[in-house]
């Protein structure tokens, strides 16, 4: 039997949700997905799968899943009605027809992460769901400094919690900076804010705000930045670190997978 295969592109604002993965009992975005779809086809003979687990909180501008099916469906009007019924902070942003040798999770892809923050004041409420703030000052320029430590291939066991057996704790990371925010703006923003930038093929479970936590505390003066540099060798002692920065501050920004035929163009 033919089968039919969609990657649709899609954004969320996680403040409210406990993350992509199903979890008895709570509210996530692939619970919300699942069942919208099962509303509009009638049906529950169909898949999704997602290209990122992100956590409780965490928000994305630019994820993806797909979506398996044993019979094709109209894609406009399938957007349209997943638009209409989702809730207001989920929004599916563009769907494509793949063929059955695309794997969401296996097909090589670069997934850039953004944590955007702001110090030295106390922000508006309103900002709390997409950026973390600080009253007192941070030391902006050794954080900076801090974030080209990260860039190439290092042992990032400290910046994973509960790595399974398989886990690869050495990683290469692509993009690491911290910059003025120029991606997003509001009227009740701060004056400046500013975004760490993150790229890598793969991240393991709270490797980003682990990251970040880690900038926080050299920003602070708790650690230095040859405390920093240490905790990325190999022969270091791989304790936890102490710091985890905020998951609302955490956004999946894009996902681009590495196949200029497989990218939909976002609306």
């Amino acid at each position: 039997m033919k089968k039919y295969y969609y990657l649709i592109n899609i954004q969320y604002l996680g403040f409210r949700f406990h993350g992509w993965q199903k979890q008895e009992g709570l509210k996530t975005i692939h619970l919300m997905i699942d069942r919208t779809v099962k509303f509009i086809l009638k049906h529950d003979d169909f898949k999704t799968l997602g290209t990122s687990r992100t956590d409780a909180m965490v928000s994305a501008t630019d994820s993806a899943f797909e979506l398996f099916m044993k019979t094709p469906i109209d894609e406009e009007s399938f957007v349209d009605e997943m638009n209409f019924y989702l809730p207001s902070d989920i929004r599916i942003t563009s769907i494509k027809q793949v063929d059955k040798t695309f794997n969401i999770i296996n097909t090589p892809r670069i997934k850039e992460y953004i944590y955007l923050f702001s110090f030295g004041q106390k922000n508006h409420p309103f900002t709390a769901s997409i950026m973390e703030s600080f009253t007192f000052d941070l030391d902006l320029n050794l954080m900076k400094e801090g974030a080209k430590l990260f860039l190439g291939k290092h042992n990032f066991r400290k910046y994973c919690t509960k790595p399974s057996e398989k886990t690869k704790f050495r990683r290469e990371i692509l993009v690491s900076e911290i910059v003025e925010n120029d991606i997003f703006s509001a009227n009740f923003f701060p004056e400046k804010s500013y975004v760490f930038k993150v790229n890598s093929e793969g991240f393991m479970r709270n490797q980003v705000r682990l990251m970040m936590g880690q900038l926080f505390e050299l920003g602070k003066g708790n650690i230095t930045l040859e405390t920093l540099r240490d905790s990325l060798l190999d022969d270091v002692d791989h304790g936890h670190l102490n710091y985890i920065a905020s998951a609302s501050g955490l956004t999946l920004y894009k996902v681009r997978f590495l196949n200029n035929n497989i990218n939909p163009k976002s609306s």
